[in-house]
């Protein structure tokens, strides 16, 4: 069973090793989900996305008590169109579950009154890529990042048949 759990800063905590895990029975998947230092600059993006909202800002995925992944916005664009990036421990990769953790998130976000998502793969990452597709979202693009190399941009309209507006 996937789980999402709505992150605060208290998670990101606990993710670096620096306070205790939730009050509830979640534990950490062997391995961890992500580098510390990817977890971190996460968590500092995130937190300043927190600042503007009320809103979640990123979401930790579990399987059985356990957490596997996670979900975040990485940037609060233009018009309301988030961008959002996600990540699964190396040894749960391949098994479907970010497909099915972005499923129940999309609803959720939804609910909450997003219109639109985007996301970006990296040209060499299919898995990535199915991921967003089997979730609705379209190829908007592609383009050269200086730190990330060929990416693909993606978006997700929310409030109709997920075609981008």
């Amino acid at each position: 069973m996937i789980t999402l759990h709505a992150m605060n800063d208290a998670d990101f905590a606990w993710l670096l090793g620096e306070g205790e895990a939730r009050a509830n029975t979640l534990s950490l998947c062997e391995g961890g989900i992500a580098p510390d230092e990817v977890t971190a600059m996460l968590r500092g993006v995130t937190g300043s996305i927190a600042e503007t909202t009320d809103r979640p800002a990123a979401w930790m995925v579990s399987s059985n008590d356990q957490v596997v992944g996670m979900i975040s916005f990485t940037n609060a664009g233009v018009d309301g169109r988030y961008e959002i990036g996600y990540g699964m421990a190396p040894i749960h990769q391949g098994r479907g579950v970010m497909t099915r953790a972005i499923a129940e998130l999309l609803p959720q976000l939804r609910a909450d009154g997003h219109d639109h998502l985007t996301a970006k793969t990296s040209v060499d990452n299919p898995g990535s890529q199915r991921v967003l597709e089997k979730n609705g979202f379209v190829r908007t693009g592609t383009h050269d990042d200086p730190e990330d190399g060929a990416l693909i941009a993606w978006a997700i309209n929310l409030t109709s048949n997920g075609r981008p507006a």
